[in-house]
């Protein structure tokens, strides 16, 4: 609906109700309406899963149409990068937030601090979503209220161009709510749970549920050691839980992310229940690390699975977790992915242990093999040694290619000695055409940023501090903020106004007319920034 349509209509939804309305103004009205498009959480999920569907339809058109995403642990640092992304770019598309448990758990927990193991209040992970489309919404009302102010400015002076214009970019003004991919962990315990936790967090405005394979109670960080996972039709169960959550509030296109840890997960909990050779639950067991034994041989406390008439043990450990054959993570990997696209997910996950295209793609290959259309959203982790990662690709390509790498020492690329080398240059190259190239060559829909945020925040604050209680003083704030902040144009230099004041003396104005008492007069400071 135009904004011209929203003022008839709440005109004649005023005028309906007689004398006792008449100091109500339909313009304003119509304002507020237009500032806040979105009503509740369901309506955002069901708006940006059909956004998430028609980018991965263009996806598999053109690969060069990839989707990105940075984690956010607060609804302001959310809101700030829809902000910048829409300043520098001129549009969102193609363009998501991603929420990390991994942030949750270390900065969003009652408890404090924890470690990424599904410890931390499950209630906080629905509760950041909220918070997110809070501040996205916010920003849509600032900055339509900012057009608002200049379309009765243009009116005022009688500037018919500049109303023309206004009014049209209002009537077309792209909203800073974007698709979230949020991480349900995995599931925070049995399905039913995970059922419930979905949503809560659909009903906040997710579109876009990730779930991992592993055990919810054992659940660790995708990027340390100990991980262990379940038997297929455990997780499965979990999939088929979140669909019914999308399926029950009405959200048809919502999506699920499979996410396999197979590849860094040696250990498993259970053996699969199996029916006949070749199920799903003979195949998981296939991969555990067994030994044949004779019946002469057994042991107290053993445990046995038989296949092709052999009694086999699995190997124990004393933490009572099985333990699966060295070499077999791809391949589980495989068919975790497999599985889960034939049984209802929309998208893969894969977590490695290193940024490395051809690994990606060589299993992506093999999933297409079976699934032609099977595409990944990747984890571009600052869990990786990014520098060092490609330096030593680099170098190990020019070793096989024959090229002289004495000058080199492999262990040491990280070193700065190496900066500006040719390989450091082609390094740096390739890690600035990684998401193009591992969308081209690996099947990557998305790629996100789990942390980034966590350490851009830790990195800005540590410059500050160092400057500020050091030699340089104020001076360290305003030349390594202020000012960069006024000739960049960043948003919340007038922070006032980014807390939503002018929003408030706008509402004020409604609400009392000549007695409203407004914040933005000309003794407001903010006014310093207006040169």
């Amino acid at each position: 609906m135009t904004y011209a349509a929203e003022i008839q209509r709440q005109r004649a939804t005023i005028a309906s109700l007689g004398e006792k309305w008449a100091a109500i103004d339909p313009d304003m009205a119509a304002r507020m309406a237009v500032q806040n498009r979105f009503r509740t959480g369901l309506d955002i999920a069901r708006y940006t899963a059909k956004i998430m569907r028609e980018d991965m339809a263009a996806y598999d058109v053109d690969p060069a149409s990839y989707t990105q995403s940075l984690g956010c642990w607060h609804g302001f640092i959310g809101q700030q990068k829809m902000i910048s992304i829409k300043k520098h770019f001129g549009t969102t598309k193609g363009r998501y937030l991603y929420l990390s448990g991994w942030m949750v758990a270390a900065l969003r927990s009652e408890f404090g601090p924890l470690p990424d193991q599904s410890m931390h209040e499950k209630t906080s992970v629905p509760a950041l979503i909220e918070e997110l489309y809070t501040f996205l919404r916010q920003a849509d009302a600032r900055e339509l209220g900012m057009m608002f102010r200049e379309l009765d400015a243009a009116k005022d002076a009688g500037d018919a161009v500049n109303t023309h214009r206004l009014l049209r970019e209002i009537d077309e003004h792209q909203t800073h709510v974007v698709p979230i991919i949020a991480d349900i962990d995995a599931g925070f315990g049995n399905a039913e749970a995970t059922y419930l936790l979905a949503k809560k967090m659909i009903e906040a405005g997710a579109c876009a549920l990730q779930i991992e394979n592993q055990v919810s109670d054992e659940k660790q960080c995708g990027h340390q050691d100990g991980k262990v996972t379940v038997p297929h039709e455990d997780f499965l169960q979990k999939i088929r839980a979140i669909r019914y959550a999308f399926l029950e509030l009405g959200v048809e296109d919502g999506i699920i992310v499979a996410r396999t840890d197979s590849l860094g997960a040696g250990l498993t909990k259970q053996i699969a229940f199996s029916k006949e050779p070749g199920d799903l639950g003979d195949q998981y067991n296939a991969f555990l690390d067994c030994e044949e034994v004779a019946p002469t041989d057994i042991t107290n406390g053993q445990v046995f699975i038989s296949r092709e008439g052999k009694l086999l043990a699995p190997k124990r450990l004393p933490s009572n977790l099985y333990q699966f054959r060295a070499g077999t993570g791809e391949d589980r990997c495989v068919l975790d992915c497999i599985t889960a696209l034939e049984n209802g997910a929309d998208l893969l996950w894969i977590e490695t242990e290193k940024p490395h295209i051809g690994q990606i793609g060589g299993m992506v290959n093999r999933i297409r093999e079976v699934i032609p259309n099977a595409k990944l959203v990747y984890n571009n982790s600052p869990s990786f040694n990014w520098t060092l990662n490609f330096r030593q690709q680099v170098f190990d390509a020019w070793e096989a290619d024959g090229k002289d790498v004495s000058a080199y020492d492999r262990a040491r690329l990280m070193s700065v000695d190496y900066d500006g080398t040719d390989l450091a240059d082609e390094a740096d190259e390739r890690i600035r055409t990684f998401q193009k190239d591992a969308a081209r060559d690996a099947g990557i829909f998305h790629h996100l940023i789990t942390l980034p945020t966590y350490h851009t925040a830790a990195l800005s604050t540590d410059n500050l501090a160092r400057e500020y209680f050091g030699e340089a003083g104020m001076l360290g704030y305003v030349k390594g903020v202020q000012r960069k902040e006024i000739r960049e144009g960043i948003a919340c230099v007038k922070h006032q106004n980014m807390a939503g004041s002018d929003i408030g003396d706008d509402h004020k104005e409604a609400f009392a007319g000549e007695a409203a008492l407004k914040a933005g007069g000309k003794d407001n400071t903010m006014n310093q920034f207006a040169a």
